[in-house]
Formats: C-alpha cells, structure tokens, sequence
C-alpha cells in the first residue's frame, strides 16, 4: 500500500472525524437566554458523583434551534427553560445502566440506547425570568409514580406547570415521555447515530 493511499485514507478519517464534531453545537454559542444545572457533571444526581467531566449542554444543531424557539415562546411568558441534561456520551448511559437497569427510567444502552446518545433529547425544566424554580412536583430524576406525566394527585398549580411545559414544547417538535415530566425527544431525531464523543471541556 502506497504512501499516498494511506495518506487519503487518514484524510478521510479527519475529514469524517470533524464532520461528526460538526454535528453538534454548544447551546451557549446559539443563544444566552438559558440556564442551566447540568446535574451529571456535579454529585447532585441519582448515580451520586459527577460522571460529565464539565457542565456543557450539546445538541444537534435543528433540535437546538428548535429548542431557542420554545425558550423564545416561554419568555414571552415570564418563564425561561433550565437545562438538567443534553447530549450524553455513549460510555456514560452505560454507567447510568450499572446504577438503575430499569428500562422506565434510564434507557438500555444495550437495547437502542437513549435518544440523549444521539444529541436530541433534553431533560429540563422553567424558571421565572430572574432564575426562581417553578413547582412541577418533584426534582429532576426522581424515580416513581409522582413524577409520571399521568399522575393527576398534584396541585392546581403543578398540574398548569406541566401542561405548559409539555404543550409549549410540543408546539416545537418535542415530545415528553410518561415516566419523567423533565424529559423531551426531539421529534426529528430518527437519523441521529448513537454517539461516543466526549463533551468538549477545557482545562
């Protein structure tokens, strides 16, 4: 094999290497007007220590313009979007997997994966405009019957909260799932590869 051909061959593999980069974008870089409480990359989750080396929220570029558009529609309301969790490597819905193998709440990294491994989902919640949470019922990632977007036992108020967050989104190509009133699936997201490529931190 001549030095040339090798040579192509590893431009290639650049080349599909920063196209792959390329796929996602850092949702600070498209819009201010977010907060966030990345909680992988801190102990405060169900796994109890930080499996994200830094706090940085990556999705494919349409589901992250998508998702500008729903803040834009809430802020118009007096709330804002708080992001829990975006694009998640690969090698860590494995780790999630050895803490809570049940298919209701962590997705098998084994069996398809989670739509988180692909860039498209988001697990968030509102805020008021000054950052005050508002009242869903529970906190993120809490693990039983109340938290289910088909549990009616909560208040007035929280049961409006849920309604606006879910038809809010919704208007904007996301979908909720019954188990987690924070988590939502960019509709578009069936020719998204499960991805293994780290989130970009820096010293």
């Amino acid at each position: 094999m001549n030095k040339s051909f090798l040579a192509l061959i590893a431009g290639l593999f650049m080349l599909q290497a920063s196209a792959q980069q390329a796929e996602f974008i850092r949702l600070d870089s498209l819009s201010p007007h977010f907060y966030y409480d990345i909680r992988y990359a801190t102990t405060n989750n169900f796994v109890g220590e930080a499996v994200y080396e830094c706090a940085v929220c990556l999705l494919r570029p349409d589901a992250a313009k998508a998702l500008e558009q729903a803040n834009a529609y809430f802020m118009e309301k007096g709330y804002c979007i708080q992001l829990f969790d975006c694009y998640r490597p690969y090698p860590v819905q494995k780790i999630l997997w050895e803490k809570v193998p049940n298919p209701a709440y962590v997705a098998d990294p084994y069996n398809g994966g989670s739509v988180h491994n692909r860039g498209a989902a988001v697990d968030l919640t509102l805020v008021t405009l000054d950052g005050e949470p508002v009242d869903f019922g529970t906190d993120y990632d809490y693990f039983g019957r109340v938290a289910h977007v088909d549990y009616y036992g909560h208040s007035e108020e929280v049961l409006a909260n849920r309604k606006l967050l879910t038809e809010g989104l919704a208007k904007f190509g996301f979908k909720g799932i019954r188990t987690e009133w924070w988590h939502f699936s960019y509709t578009k997201n069936s020719g998204y590869p499960i991805s293994e490529q780290p989130l970009p931190c820096t010293d």
